[in-house]
């Protein structure tokens, strides 16, 4: 507007000609000059008003940025005191190795926010996401509205955040959890993930274990071990030390006590040779000689298994000192020759099969035991069918004495 004015008032009239044109124009701008003096006049309120109204706003601002500056808290019912006091209620410490409850809020390929109460945001790199190797926090578990405890690790410079980490949570109950099955003396299963000149590396509970080649009871090279799960003893368990330290042949000392003649059992097809096949049995190797695969004659091994087959075998026997374990696929045929043409109807029958063997067997021995005492009249003692040990004379209970619990000698 004061431009306006400024337009208005600094107007100059060229000099004018005479003539009736000159006349005539002359007449019109002395009749509109009192107008134009009005719109002048206006346009100088508006601009006084205008200044005012910024001087007052001046004035406000000057005055607020004053008691600011003197006095911030003037007026404000929730004092510095009270902040800090609410703060101590959470109890809240963003220490070096502190446990904190977080909930998650947002997650991506690298890692996720996490909201801890705290002055700051807390962020779990995917790293520290879990004990093993993953590609996504999301496959331990970790998504949006979970709640879980963390432990404090560190704190980004860049911009105060705090880092957290499920993992080193993870590894201490892992370490713990070694412990007890330590003292507990259980059989455990450990990934090879890797081989060095002394030994294999296994994972048990998400922690690498060493195997001496010593403590291995295979007789295969370590690379041909990679991949795959062994049964495995705790020989040494030292958190403090980082020592963990398995064995391999304790773990099948144990299961090779568990192998009863007769019993039956699950196996794979590792190998085949002319004169049978080797069975993987928990991790022992058995041999299914031709001549035990069925009653009739097998001439070719790979028209009756393949390696990977898995098979229900019996255990005929075991040779404990030279690691040796015979097995047999014939006496669990229902019928002669049913290995060759039926073998889904031979390991449906298995257990039952290897019961009447286990039955002929103990049969077997009572009739044993008779012969023998037939040739000892003086023991005063006769066996039953049944393997019932009884008196000759009153001396001794009527019902006889029970010896079928004994074991078989085979055993």
């Amino acid at each position: 507007m004061a431009s306006l004015v400024q337009q208005i008032g600094g107007l100059k009239c060229p000099p004018f000609s005479a003539g009736k044109k000159g006349s005539k124009f002359l007449s019109n701008w002395k009749t509109a000059l009192p107008m134009r003096r009005s719109v002048i006049t206006a346009a100088s309120v508006i601009a006084n008003a205008q200044t005012r109204e910024r001087m007052k706003l001046k004035e406000m601002f000057e005055d607020a940025y004053e008691r600011c500056r003197t006095t911030p808290m003037e007026g404000v019912s929730f004092t510095l005191e009270d902040f800090n006091d609410a703060l101590e209620k959470y109890d809240f410490t963003s220490e070096i190795g502190a446990k904190v409850k977080g909930k998650v809020y947002n997650t991506d390929s690298n890692g996720a926010l996490v909201d801890i109460t705290a002055k700051s945001s807390a962020y779990l790199p995917l790293r520290e996401a879990s004990i093993y190797n993953i590609k996504h926090v999301e496959e331990a578990g970790i998504v949006s509205g979970v709640v879980e405890e963390f432990v404090i690790i560190g704190e980004n410079e860049a911009d105060d955040s705090l880092i957290l980490s499920l993992r080193s949570i993870q590894y201490d109950l892992a370490w713990e959890r070694c412990r007890q099955l330590q003292a507990e003396d259980v059989v455990v299963k450990g990934k090879v993930v890797s081989a060095n000149k002394g030994g294999i590396v296994a994972l048990v509970e998400g922690l690498r274990g060493f195997v001496p080649f010593s403590q291995i009871s295979t007789k295969s090279v370590a690379e041909d071990l990679l991949e795959k799960e062994l049964p495995l003893k705790f020989v040494e368990v030292d958190e403090e030390q980082s020592r963990l330290v398995l064995s391999n042949r304790k773990a099948m000392a144990d299961s090779q006590a568990q192998l009863g003649i007769g019993s039956v059992v699950v196996g794979t097809v590792q190998s085949l040779k002319p004169y049978g096949a080797f069975i993987d049995i928990g991790g022992i190797n058995g041999l299914l000689h031709v001549s035990q695969i069925s009653h009739d004659r097998v001439s070719d091994i790979a028209t009756v298994l393949q390696p990977g087959d898995s098979l229900k075998v019996m255990i005929l026997s075991h040779d404990r000192d030279r690691g040796r374990v015979s097995l047999s696929t014939k006496k669990l045929e229902p019928t002669p020759g049913d290995m060759i043409r039926n073998p889904k109807l031979v390991f449906e029958k298995a257990e039952e099969m290897a019961q009447t063997f286990r039955q002929r067997i103990a049969q077997a021995e009572a009739m044993a035991r008779a012969d023998m005492l037939r040739f000892q009249p003086e023991s005063g003692l006769s066996l039953s069918s049944e393997g019932i040990l009884g008196p000759l004379t009153s001396g001794l209970p009527e019902d006889g004495m029970d010896l079928s619990d004994i074991p078989p000698a085979l055993d």
